[in-house]
C-alpha cells in the first residue's frame, strides 16, 4: 500500500492513492490557495470512511435495511506543536428500518475488530461513539470481549 503526493505549486499538490488523484493544499494564510483539503482532516476521512464501510457492510449481512448512513469523525487538536489530535469523536447517522440492537453491534464490530484506522488512531487519543437512529440517539455500545 503506498500513497504519494506530489509538488504542484505554493503549498499544492497532487495526492495520489490506488490510482486516484486529489488535491491537497493549505490555507492563504499559510502560503495556499484552499485548492484542497488539508492532511488532519483527511486523516477524520480516513477515520469515517474506515467505519462507514464496515457499518454498512455489516448492516448488509445483518440484512438490516438502512436507507441512509453517514459518517462524521471529528478530532480535536492540542494547543502546542506538533498540534496533534488528542481526542476524536465519530457521529454514525442512520435511516431505515434497522434494528438499535443490530446497529450498535455493527458499530461495536467495526470499532474493536475491523476498522485498521480506528486501531491505529485509538492507540494516541481516546475515540468517542455517537449513534442516531431515525433521530434519536442510542447508547454507546459496550466494547466486544
Amino acid at each position: 500500500m503506498e500513497s504519494t503526493v506530489t509538488w504542484k505549486e505554493g503549498m499544492a499538490f497532487d495526492g495520489e492513492a490506488n490510482g486516484h488523484h486529489f488535491p491537497l493544499d493549505a490555507e492563504e494564510q499559510f502560503g495556499g490557495r484552499d485548492t484542497g483539503p488539508r492532511p488532519k482532516p483527511l486523516l477524520l476521512t480516513a477515520l469515517a470512511g474506515c467505519t462507514a464501510m464496515d457499518v454498512a457492510s455489516i448492516l448488509t449481512k445483518m440484512r438490516q435495511p438502512f436507507t441512509a448512513l453517514s459518517v462524521k469523525a471529528e478530532g480535536e487538536l492540542t494547543d502546542t506543536h506538533p498540534k496533534v489530535f488528542k481526542d476524536f469523536t465519530i457521529t454514525y447517522t442512520v435511516e431505515g428500518e434497522v434494528d438499535p440492537e443490530r446497529l450498535a453491534r455493527a458499530v461495536a464490530l467495526s470499532r474493536d475488530r475491523y476498522c485498521g484506522v480506528n486501531a491505529m488512531l485509538r492507540k494516541h487519543a481516546p475515540i468517542h461513539t455517537r449513534i442516531l437512529l431515525n433521530g434519536e440517539e442510542l447508547p454507546e455500545p459496550p466494547p466486544l470481549d
